[in-house]
C-alpha cells in the first residue's frame, strides 16, 4: 500500500474538523495525527509552532462563519436576521462560536474599533435606511447589538440543558427595540 502524502491542507482541515466537534483546546499534534491517519512525523513538518497553525484554523473558522450567516439571512430583514443567526450559530456550532468569539483581536483598544473591525461597514448604511434613521444612529444601534448579542449568544453557550432559542431570540427582541428607542430618542433632529 503506497504512503499516503499529508500536505498542509489535511493538516489545518484536520485541526479545523477537530476545533469544531472538541473546542480549541483539543487541536494537539498527536490528535490531527490521529485525525489523519499518520504519525506525529508530518504534522510538526507543516507546523512550525501551534500558535501558527491555531491562526489558520481562526482563519478558516471566520471563513465558516461568514458562509453560515449568509446562508441564514433573511434579505427582507437584514438586521435582525443577522442576529439570529449568530444565536443559530450558538446552537448548530458551539465550538466555532466560543473560537470565534473568544478569539484574541489585536489592535483592539476601543468598541469603535472592535466595531470598525468586526462590522461590515455598510450595514450601518442599510440599517439607517430601513429604519429612517441617521447613519450615526444606525452604527450606535449596530453595536449595542453586537455587543448584546455576542454576551446573550455566550450566555446560550455556555448553559445546559440550555436556554429555548425561542426566549433568547426574544430577549433579543426587546434588546433591539429598547435601543432602537434610545437611539431615535438621543437624536435631537428626530425629537
Amino acid at each position: 500500500m503506497p504512503k499516503q502524502k499529508i500536505t498542509k491542507e489535511m493538516v489545518v482541515d484536520a485541526a479545523f474538523q477537530i476545533a469544531r466537534s472538541q473546542g480549541m483546546e483539543c487541536v494537539l499534534v498527536k490528535n490531527i495525527a490521529d485525525r489523519i491517519g499518520c504519525s506525529v512525523q508530518p504534522i510538526y513538518s507543516y507546523c512550525h509552532n501551534m500558535e501558527g497553525l491555531k491562526e489558520e484554523v481562526i482563519d478558516q473558522v471566520n471563513h465558516f462563519v461568514r458562509k453560515f450567516l449568509a446562508a441564514r439571512l433573511n434579505p427582507d430583514d437584514l438586521f435582525r436576521s443577522t442576529g439570529q443567526a449568530y444565536i443559530k450559530l450558538t446552537e448548530e456550532e458551539p465550538h466555532i462560536f466560543k473560537i470565534f468569539i473568544l478569539h484574541e483581536r489585536k489592535g483592539i483598544s476601543s468598541l469603535a474599533e472592535l466595531y470598525q473591525s468586526e462590522a461590515n461597514p455598510e450595514m450601518a448604511g442599510f440599517i439607517a435606511e430601513q429604519l429612517d434613521i441617521s447613519p450615526a444612529q444606525a452604527a450606535t444601534l449596530h453595536l449595542h447589538m453586537l455587543v448584546y448579542t455576542i454576551g446573550i449568544g455566550t450566555i446560550f453557550s455556555v448553559t445546559t440543558p440550555g436556554i429555548p432559542a425561542k426566549e433568547i431570540f426574544a430577549q433579543q427582541e426587546s434588546a433591539y427595540q429598547a435601543f432602537l428607542k434610545q437611539a431615535i430618542e438621543q437624536d435631537p433632529e428626530l425629537t
